[in-house]
């Protein structure tokens, strides 16, 4: 791993770069979501010896649908490879194995921050605030560098919410350029909405609740979607060009198409398109 500031590339989990810490260190609940229950600290009965999952291609089959909507933005290649130095909770002391799963979720909070801070660099509308956004950025590649000790000291809801305020003046600066009235629906309960063909072009959605929304057809260009919860939500044919703070675990939650416009900073989730 470089030492360098985390760019896009290094806020996509690499697994084989990972000792399989979000099968291990995270709990689950059995669910829709889940089959069975895990308690944190204990390791998936699906993960193998050599940390990779042994169903990954079935997944969503198997009732694991929860483990194909998660990223850890690059958290678990920097915990395993920086933080810890590449020693495998398995084979370490027990103590250690302990501190990587209590660290691991820090981490991942700090490298979702990363990944919103990185975006909102690429934003022209957001220039007024670059200098305060790229400072924040290293401040936070810092905290993630930090000793296991300090990150298990680290206040990260404090952080996160100096971080949240500069993102917000992004979003202002970004949803001011979009024609026509922005909609400002933060935090909104929309859950099984019908908007289909809704004009949100500049809407402030950030923390909204769309689950399992009818957005067919919908004109999101230039939204706000920090936050919002798209799980099952129907964003077939939806125009998300422009859209912004979208995450890839956001968009792997909801279902779309092949027609589903998106912007550049995520990927087509491969279930949208499968027969």
């Amino acid at each position: 791993m470089q030492d360098h500031i985390a760019g896009p590339a290094d806020l996509r989990g690499d697994c084989a770069s990972c000792f399989g810490l979000c099968c291990v260190a995270l709990p689950f609940t059995a669910s829709r979501d889940f089959a069975v229950d895990k308690p944190a600290g204990k390791p998936c009965s699906n993960l193998r010896d050599d940390h990779r999952c042994g169903i990954h291609a079935r997944l969503r089959h198997k009732g694991f649908t929860g483990c194909t909507v998660y990223d850890c933005f690059g958290a678990g290649q920097k915990v395993s490879q920086v933080t810890f130095g590449g020693r495998d909770w398995r084979t370490g002391p027990r103590e250690d194995a302990r501190r990587m799963f209590d660290v691991f979720p820090v981490v991942r909070q700090l490298h979702e921050l990363l990944w919103y801070l990185t975006e909102a660099l690429t934003l022209p509308a957001a220039r007024p605030v670059h200098a305060e956004l790229r400072r924040l950025l290293e401040e936070t590649d810092e905290l993630t560098r930090r000793t296991p000790d300090e990150l298990g000291a680290l206040d990260v809801a404090a952080h996160r919410q100096d971080v949240n305020v500069l993102l917000l003046k992004t979003s202002e600066l970004v949803r001011a350029g979009t024609r026509g009235k922005k909609k400002d629906r933060r935090g909104a309960d929309l859950m099984g909405a019908r908007l289909k063909g809704a004009d949100l072009r500049g809407a402030n959605l950030r923390g909204a609740y769309l689950i399992a929304a009818d957005l067919t057809g919908a004109d999101l260009r230039g939204a706000d979607l920090i936050g919002a919860d798209l799980r099952d939500a129907d964003l077939t044919d939806a125009d998300l060009t422009d859209a912004f703070f979208l995450t890839q675990p956001q968009l792997n939650a909801a279902r779309g198409s092949a027609g589903t416009r998106l912007p550049e900073s995520v990927t087509r989730p491969e279930h949208w398109t499968r027969p």
